[in-house]
């Protein structure tokens, strides 16, 4: 399978590369390839490293403000105009999206995915990777905009919740029939 995984190139503390770490290896020991922004700094180069180190591919869609920063060395690197070229190359390029701790791009790119789902624009399997419960928050703003209408369609059929890596890779093998 080959899995985006939307990300922060921050470094950031044991709390949150540990369970990156955790998911990326469990990617690599089954066979999938990482679809990722193609950096190799911060938490997208531990992710990446994990990946390669346990036997998975890489492949990158990197953005040309930032190409100085791709990683060298992966299986494939796109670099895109823009940034809305990129989180088009990296979907269009994934069977599975997760979503990990991040900033505003990585928030930018979570809400495109689940807007295009909403709109059945596609029906990739989607999970938020809630580590350290960094997405309670938005978890609980999503619930409310099921609750009060603001979703065509339940929140179950846009996005699952994983609060684990383990759980996280066994929705996605599970949707696809892989495993």
């Amino acid at each position: 399978m080959r899995i985006c995984v939307f990300l922060s190139a921050a470094d950031l503390d044991d709390r949150y590369t540990r369970p990156a770490r955790e998911f990326a290896e469990l990617l690599g020991k089954g066979g999938h390839t990482l679809v990722w922004g193609g950096s190799d700094v911060g938490l997208m180069k531990v992710v990446a490293d994990g990946v390669q180190e346990a036997g998975g591919r890489l492949c990158g869609v990197s953005v040309d403000f930032l190409v100085a920063k791709a990683r060298q060395g992966a299986d494939e690197m796109v670099v895109a105009r823009d940034l809305a070229e990129r989180k088009k190359l990296l979907l269009e390029k994934a069977d599975a999206v997760v979503i990990m701790v991040g900033g505003t791009g990585t928030l930018d790119e979570a809400t495109e995915i689940l807007e295009l789902k909403k709109h059945g624009h596609t029906d990739k399997p989607v999970v938020l990777l809630n580590t350290a419960g960094f997405y309670d928050g938005l978890k609980a703003q999503f619930r409310r905009m099921e609750d009060e209408g603001f979703l065509p369609r339940p929140l179950s059929d846009l996005v699952f919740f994983a609060e684990e890596p383990v759980g996280a890779l066994a929705y996605l093998e599970e949707s696809q029939g892989v495993g």
